[in-house]
């Protein structure tokens, strides 16, 4: 089994930026790609940024520019720089892992004040 926590998020002032962490422990894949997510107003989670096991990314076309995914497979880590931060980016982020199965972390809040 793979858990998933995550951490960085919390309230920041418009402008500013944050770094979100995903941790996988257990048994994690090494063909395992990881991704950040956010909650729709739909309560669909959508796909802000996903990395593949061999660190190439995927964003959201919302999130080009602002929005930096990386990840340490040493770590079996992945984060989500974010820059810029606007009200509109606030929301639930949760992260995810696929290898064989599909695992989400808790979600972690980010709140963009004005």
């Amino acid at each position: 089994q793979v858990q998933l926590v995550e951490s960085g998020g919390g309230l920041v002032q418009a402008g500013g930026s944050l770094r979100l962490t995903c941790k996988a422990s257990g048994r994690v894949a090494s063909i395992a790609s990881m991704g950040w997510y956010r909650l729709s107003p739909g309560n669909q989670r959508e796909l802000v940024a996903s990395i593949s096991s061999n660190n190439i990314p995927l964003y959201a076309d919302a999130a080009e520019g602002r929005f930096t995914i990386s990840r340490d497979n040493a770590k079996n880590t992945v984060y989500l720089q974010i820059n810029s931060l606007k009200p509109e980016d606030t929301g639930v982020y949760y992260c995810g892992y696929s290898a064989y199965t599909v695992l989400w972390g808790q979600g972690i809040e980010v709140t963009v004040s004005s």
